[in-house]
């Protein structure tokens, strides 16, 4: 899929929330770059169901209260949100989910993905975004299990570099 394809599919933000192809829909809310990341995957996760893309770095940060007017507005059947694991923005997809079932006060059928090295798909928790939020929370998880970190170092370029620096700076 090249990119011009990607710029034909409707994005979350440019989307009118009453759209009839959104009534009583599968919604597969997606990280923008999806698509070039792992072309495969994005067309599985495609099939029999409404594509909206978005990417929070590029693009205004009116998610929460976007997701949550189509919800009301249409009633999808489901939202599946799938972002690239390990990116800072595309967090703010899943606790758009999270927030719109707060906003609207209901329960809504929807499931969360990472995709982890542009290969593995996994699937997270509600629970996991909310705690992702507070970084008081995060800190105390590391402190309690330490080697978390060296699982981080598997997938984080930033933080190994974090290391070499710091081990430079100490010598």
């Amino acid at each position: 899929m090249s990119g011009r394809d990607t710029c034909m599919l409707p994005h979350l933000w440019s989307i009118w929330v009453k759209t009839p192809v959104l009534k009583d829909s599968d919604i597969l809310v997606a990280s923008a770059c999806l698509p070039l990341v792992n072309p495969k995957l994005f067309k599985e996760l495609s099939r029999n169901r409404v594509i909206l893309l978005a990417c929070p770095e590029r693009e205004s940060p009116a998610h929460y209260g976007k997701l949550a007017s189509i919800i009301r507005s249409s009633r999808p059947r489901s939202i599946t949100v799938v972002t690239i694991d390990g990116s800072p923005h595309c967090l703010a997809l899943h606790a758009s989910a999270n927030e719109a079932e707060y906003i609207l006060g209901e329960k809504i059928p929807k499931k969360h993905y990472v995709v982890v090295n542009s290969s593995e798909l996994k699937e997270i928790s509600p629970d996991s975004i909310r705690v992702a939020r507070y970084l008081s929370l995060v800190d105390e998880l590391i402190k309690e299990k330490p080697e978390i970190l060296e699982k981080l170092m598997e997938f984080s370029m930033e933080y190994r570099n974090y290391l070499r620096i710091k081990e430079r700076n100490h010598d």
